[in-house]
């Protein structure tokens, strides 16, 4: 059984526990809204969230993204996104092209019709959204995420 680090054994038997109904409830949330997101992209745009998370990914990417470069930034497979690219390019919505020195590279970017259609759909998922989380303030949410932040920055500095 793996040991916890020193610092973490000092801790009363109740702030662990405290701190285990979070992580649990952070999950259950997560679900609940992942789920009612889910829904709300297939009936209201016939798309899954996995394509809608491709679309953003590469709406911010002004050139577009390598295949390799997506998996990592979606923590998934490179066959994973394989197959949601294909769709995508089936449905118009992105284009991949050689990666000019690299024959083995794909560059997969939005077509002007990707672009129009997630401008579409990030609109309306904000707004499903925020009316998810409408009981949370916009301090709170602030504080929220900069101690989920925190924690995502101390788990990977332990990491490498």
């Amino acid at each position: 059984m793996a040991q916890a680090p020193s610092t973490r054994l000092a801790e009363n038997a109740e702030t662990r526990k405290t701190r285990l109904r979070l992580w649990l409830n952070i999950l259950r949330t997560t679900r609940s809204v992942e789920n009612i997101l889910r829904e709300e992209m297939r009936v209201s745009y016939d798309q899954t969230l996995p394509r809608f998370e491709i679309l953003a990914m590469l709406e911010r990417s002004e050139n577009g993204l390598r295949m390799s470069a997506l998996s990592e930034k979606l923590m998934v497979s490179n066959g994973n996104v394989t197959g949601i690219v294909e769709r995508l390019v089936q449905d118009g919505l992105v284009e991949r092209l050689p990666v000019p020195g690299d024959k083995r590279a794909t560059l997969v970017r939005l077509t002007h019709k990707g672009e129009a259609v997630f401008a579409d759909m990030a609109d309306v998922h904000e707004r499903w959204v925020n009316g998810l989380l409408r009981t949370i303030s916009e301090e709170d949410a602030s504080l929220l995420i900069e101690r989920l932040t925190e924690i995502r920055k101390q788990n990977a500095s332990t990491q490498r």
